[in-house]
């Protein structure tokens, strides 16, 4: 798994001059309630530097919602979870696109657009969660139980998405693993690799569930004493919890969605007082979203996300590095159950209010 702790890369301050004031003047207000105005002459600079080889490069910036507000509001062409992430590498009609996520993701643009250049800031920012199983895992898990289809989560290697029938993110699991019962005629899915999706998954469904003993290391630390507490001392707030949480945390919570559906609820419903049980950048981006809504903030930070920065993006762009190269043998196996994924008609988006006992069949693990 990638070292969260290196350093970050030494690129020299840039200036704050006045024609970056007049690049950057525009942008400022997106973000002016999350960064003070000493700040932002710092990152102005790259903002604009950014920027200016986009247009030079033909180049796209993918940001996910886990990104700071700097990234996620600033230099990002296209933000959202993973879904909708993929959906847009897809429709780019960009010469490069650089990935403000963690390496899988990167992955997933290239499987989806293997003629364009394809740019990770920091190759190091990987994924607890993508580095818990191998293709070799998936491949001992189909021999032990054959005819059961795979449904495997897009937090995931490519190596691993080419062992699978279907890709699913948090925003449709419940629908995919449906749709892969119905289409194999059976009552039994392999989902795989987050434990606590598959259970909360499994609480919203009939299908028998075999999953695996990976968990997000951001996710799974928050606890259903940490709700109670949150709850105890912000008298009626309303808590949003992503699904990669345990269920007991779920349990406790008003709403479990992915991070566009805890978006939109914000969105939608404009509650007074709100707690997002996921990444700390989440809720700053989702707060400057919306002003009206005030925000309590307890948070776990992922350490791989956090390794994207502005000056990363910069170099990245600036020398083209680091592409991200994958067989071609394997982008044609792994395009395939990514595809199935966007091409599935979403009716509705996974919503993990808790029908039954979070129970699953199997939870299987590397020997």
């Amino acid at each position: 798994m990638p070292d969260a702790s290196g350093p970050e890369l030494k690129t020299p301050a840039l200036p704050y001059t006045d024609e970056v004031k007049a690049k950057t003047d525009h942008l400022y207000p997106r973000v002016a309630k999350s960064i003070p105005e000493i700040e932002w002459r710092v990152m102005a600079p790259y903002i604009a530097a950014i920027n200016d080889l986009k247009k030079e490069k033909n180049a796209v910036i993918l940001a996910h919602n886990y990104m700071t507000p700097e990234i996620f509001y600033c230099v990002g062409d296209f933000a959202g979870d993973s879904l909708q992430l993929a959906k847009e590498a897809a429709k780019s009609d960009a010469d490069v696109i650089v990935q403000a996520g963690v390496h899988f993701m990167a992955e997933t643009s290239k499987i989806l657009c293997p003629d364009k250049t394809v740019l990770i800031p920091d190759p190091k920012a990987g994924c607890s969660l993508a580095s818990s199983i191998t293709g070799a895992d998936v491949r001992l898990l189909k021999q032990k139980y054959p005819g059961v289809p795979v449904v495997t989560y897009v937090n995931t290697t490519a190596d691993v998405k080419a062992e699978t029938d279907i890709c699913c993110t948090s925003s449709n699991a419940v629908e995919v693993v449906e749709h892969a019962a119905k289409e194999f005629g059976t009552d039994t899915v392999i989902l795989i690799p987050d434990q606590f999706l598959a259970r909360n998954v499994a609480a919203m469904t009939d299908i028998k569930i075999v999953t695996w003993a990976g968990a997000c290391e951001v996710h799974e630390r928050f606890t259903a004493e940490d709700i109670r507490e949150i709850r105890e001392g912000n008298p009626g707030v309303i808590v949003l919890a992503h699904p990669e949480c345990p269920p007991d945390v779920l349990a406790e919570a008003d709403f479990a969605g992915s991070t566009s559906g805890m978006s939109n609820y914000v969105k939608e419903n404009q509650p007074n007082n709100v707690v997002l049980i996921t990444e700390c950048s989440m809720s700053d981006n989702v707060a400057l979203e919306n002003p009206n809504v005030n925000f309590v903030r307890p948070c776990n930070l992922c350490p791989y996300m956090k390794m994207i920065s502005l000056p990363k993006i910069l170099r990245s762009l600036q020398t083209m590095e680091h592409e991200v190269t994958i067989d071609p043998e394997i982008i044609e196996k792994a395009r395939r159950p990514i595809e199935r994924m966007i091409a599935l008609p979403l009716k509705r988006q996974s919503m993990y209010n808790h029908q039954h006992a979070p129970e699953v069949a199997a939870v299987e693990a590397r020997s």
